[in-house]
């Protein structure tokens, strides 16, 4: 609960961390451990597909808190730290509101004006380069450095470089990869995997096609005639896929996709002629008491909405039907 509500009054904790040092006798209490480091930073960096592939350095520019070199960390002349008069060094500010007789509500908050310090530094002594706050912000440039394989939310991270702070340990800026998705290439671990589309030509009677790698090379997919690809088949080129991260020179496959593409109308007068070329047709035997009927295409909102109709109806019968079973009674003996 003290951790939580930022010390007690009265206790002399000026942080949190103090409560530990009294427990595991690491200290007395109103000093703060020197091994305590302060927050990491964490930035996002949007990187392609193609960065993944081939490897990349970005520069990324941020603000962080540096120490004042002015005054030193101090904030102020030598000397210039002061107890803070308004929670008389606790870093808590505490509030007594009289509820009724013999009821009185106690809150505690941070102090405004040393901001749970415990201390502050007279207004006319303080530093002119940061204004009492012992840092200032400076602009930092991180030369990011994107290995081959390197994967989407895959942290990067710079020791020492985040926040500094008096009395603190910087923490780390750590950095979180972050992959656009590409039009063409999916990624699946070390495989690459593209969609390929093909006329019911190209299926039937081969084909040749081309695709860009990701370092701006030209493969040469080749099927041979008389090698039919049907739709939804999956092929694969081997040592064409993701280079493995810290073994570049090792890659994945290329998966490829295919769709094929029907023609929606075939002009009637050369039907006969694709089916000299093509396998015979099953032979359908109609019974004397066959009926014909007609295809039509199947319009899918039409459909959800029937389908939603004789839920309804279904439902409504069920509960009518329920209704009047329920209330008939059987007379035991």
């Amino acid at each position: 609960d003290a951790i939580k509500e930022g010390g007690g009054n009265g206790h002399g904790f000026s942080s949190p961390m103090d409560i530990f040092d009294m427990f595991f006798g690491m200290g007395s209490g109103g000093g703060r451990r020197r091994e305590r480091r302060g927050k990491d930073v964490v930035h996002q960096l949007r990187v392609t597909l193609e960065e993944l592939y081939n490897g990349s350095v970005r520069k990324l520019a941020l603000q962080k808190k540096v120490i004042c070199e002015k005054c030193a960390g101090r904030g102020g002349k030598q000397g210039a730290v002061e107890r803070c008069p308004t929670c008389r060094g606790s870093g808590v500010y505490t509030r007594i509101q009289q509820l009724g007789p013999g009821m009185v509500q106690q809150t505690q908050t941070m102090c405004p004006d040393c901001q749970g310090h415990g201390e502050r530094i007279n207004p006319k002594d303080r530093c002119k380069g940061c204004q009492g706050k012992k840092v200032v912000k400076e602009r930092k440039v991180l030369e990011v450095h994107i290995d081959k394989g390197m994967e989407d939310g895959q942290k990067i991270t710079f020791s020492g470089e985040g926040d500094q702070e008096p009395g603190l340990e910087p923490g780390d800026i750590i950095i979180i990869l972050d992959e656009k998705e590409h039009e063409i290439f999916k990624r699946s671990n070390r495989d690459l995997i593209m969609m390929m589309e093909l006329t019911i030509t190209e299926s039937l009677c081969g084909f040749q096609k081309t695709i860009e790698t990701l370092d701006h090379r030209t493969l040469v997919v080749t099927c041979i005639p008389g090698e039919i690809i049907k739709h939804g088949a999956v092929k694969c080129v081997l040592g064409e896929g993701m280079p493995v991260y810290k073994d570049p020179f090792e890659k994945g496959q290329l998966v490829i996709k295919f769709t094929v593409n029907f023609p929606t109308h075939i002009d009637p007068s050369v039907t006969g002629q694709l089916e000299e070329l093509l396998p015979p047709r099953t032979e359908c035997i109609i019974p004397d008491n066959g009926e014909e009927v007609a295809l039509v295409d199947l319009d899918p909102e039409q459909e959800a909405r029937r389908q939603y109709r004789y839920r309804q109806a279904y439902e409504e019968d069920y509960n009518h039907n329920h209704h009047r079973a329920g209330g008939v009674q059987c007379q035991t003996q």
